[in-house]
């Protein structure tokens, strides 16, 4: 058999292939509720997820002063970009993220500190 008709048969299969698993990953995804989350922003961002949140007496305020909802710091943790350069990552025992992302159409800094057991929402600059 000729390489290239070969070849044609292998990418034939592999294509095949892959819009199979396309479809059964997929669809599992959507009935289960889970999301792959292999790059280190989407991880970081489900971590902070997975732990039960506190606020500083300054991000409360907000609350109170009706300015921020829980709903925007869900939507920032579910959709924002962590930004490593800033963050402190290396110290113990928690460490310090600095997240950004929208809230309200505005550009809002999220800095949060993560420990093992809860996650601690410090400031909320704009």
């Amino acid at each position: 058999m000729d390489f290239l008709k070969r070849l044609g048969f292998y990418l034939i299969g592999l294509s095949i292939g892959i819009v199979f698993l396309t479809f059964i990953l997929k669809k599992k995804s959507d009935e289960t509720g889970v999301s792959f989350c292999y790059f280190p922003n989407c991880r970081t961002l489900k971590d902070i997820r997975s732990k039960q949140m506190s606020y500083s007496e300054d991000v409360s305020r907000l609350f109170s002063e009706k300015k921020i909802d829980t709903l925007d710091i869900i939507n920032i943790l579910k959709n924002g970009e962590v930004d490593f350069s800033n963050s402190e990552t290396k110290t113990a025992p928690c460490k310090t993220y600095i997240i950004e992302g929208t809230l309200k159409d505005k550009e809002a800094v999220l800095r949060i500190k993560n420990c093992r057991e809860k996650a601690l929402l410090e400031s909320i600059t704009y």
